[in-house]
């Protein structure tokens, strides 16, 4: 009974040995591809906002905000690249070759692969439902306060600008409150009168229909093409700027932002406030789900490759070549499958697609080092035969 109860034990000891080492170098590739991204975007994130004048908390809290989404894309590569470099140690240390001597089947030497796919698929799906929508609501926030700042994102003291088409405008000074000192603006939209306001203080405040300043204690000159001239004086008058998307409503076209329960409903109304067709509702929805199984898939893809072929002095180069040759094809089939689903609102079961194919990918290759191809060469003397 001891003899037989020995190799599940071992096995389960290589279980967790292997996976040990698969989880470190799958945290290391994580914390690597992450930070070279997220350090890309941050800089021009931090060009863009503290440029403008913004305190570096507000950029600190923007930047740490894209990270769930930014960790939820190079998740799958990061479970790909731990299989492939644990799998090449394993091969050029000839564990492979001594659990396949000894009798492991493939399938089983790759289980703990299997394991890291799942705990990668796990994460992916609390950030696809969790934590991307609940971030994506904290960005809108703080860009509707920074929106509320809008003088200084919009206008610079000293300098004629046209925030919209038609529209001049000449600031003297802004306060730290936000308050424009000595204001003049030229609104020339309406080609029949041009209108010239002055104004000694002035406010740039959002509303429904876009930014509107507002003037206080200024005038009003219209000069009108047959040449006849106005004055106006007035205490305060508010001048719309044009129609500009508020940030709110670019979060909320943004889909990442809704929950998946919303998205799986995708309700008339709902459509007709973000202006989106049910397709796409639809594909976002089932992108949550898809993306996550495709990454369990591709980090068994990784380590199966390295299991056929058997020991080679020259390395495994050639099936290493051949995994990223294969996670290429399946990520092209991917970006296809979702091109297709947001064509028609029927189409989002081929989402799931590519999750098959990577399957029977990893299945065939498992086979193939179970069942290695045996060529067999004919000797002289066959031949002579």
């Amino acid at each position: 009974m001891e003899g037989l109860a020995r190799p599940p034990i071992m096995l389960a000891r290589y279980d967790r040995y292997i996976l040990g080492r698969l989880m470190v170098t799958f945290g290391f590739f994580t914390l690597i591809i992450v930070l070279i991204y997220w350090i890309n975007r941050s800089i021009r994130l931090f060009d863009r906002l503290v440029g403008d004048g913004q305190s570096v908390a507000l950029f600190a809290q923007l930047s740490l905000l894209s990270l769930p989404y930014l960790i939820y894309l190079m998740l799958p590569l990061s479970a790909f690249a731990a299989s492939v470099s644990t799998g090449n140690r394993m091969g050029s240390d000839s564990e492979t070759v001594a659990l396949q001597a000894a009798g492991v089947g493939a399938f089983r030497i790759v289980r703990p692969a299997f394991y890291l796919g799942l705990m990668a698929a796990a994460l992916m799906l609390v950030l696809a439902h969790l934590l991307i929508p609940l971030s994506r609501v904290t960005i809108a926030e703080l860009e509707a306060q920074l929106a509320d700042a809008v003088g200084a994102r919009l206008l610079e003291p000293g300098k004629f600008q046209s925030p919209v088409d038609g529209v001049t405008v000449f600031v003297s000074e802004i306060t730290d409150d936000g308050v424009l000192s000595k204001v003049l603006l030229s609104d020339q939209r309406d080609e029949a009168t041009e209108v010239l306001y002055t104004a000694n203080q002035a406010l740039l405040v959002r509303s429904e229909t876009g930014p509107q300043l507002v003037m206080i204690s200024g005038l009003a000159q219209s000069l009108r093409a047959d040449g006849s001239l106005s004055i106006l004086r007035f205490e305060d008058f508010a001048l719309s700027l044009g129609t500009t998307e508020m940030p709110e409503e670019r979060v909320l076209r943004d889909l990442r932002g809704w929950d998946t329960l919303s998205l799986l409903r995708a309700e008339p109304e709902m459509l007709d406030l973000v202006r989106k067709s049910r397709a796409e509702f639809l594909h976002e929805a089932h992108r949550r789900f898809a993306t996550p199984a495709l990454a369990v898939c591709t980090a068994l893809l990784g380590f199966a490759a390295l299991l056929v072929g058997g020991f080679s002095r020259f390395g495994f180069w050639q099936q290493v070549a051949g995994a990223i040759v294969l996670i290429v094809v399946i990520q092209l089939f991917a970006n296809f499958a979702e091109d297709i689903a947001l064509q028609s609102d029927t189409a989002w079961p081929i989402l799931y697609a590519p999750v098959v194919f990577a399957a029977i990918a990893v299945g065939t290759l498992l086979y193939l080092a179970d069942h290695p191809l045996k060529w067999r060469r004919r000797t002289p003397t066959e031949g002579a035969t």
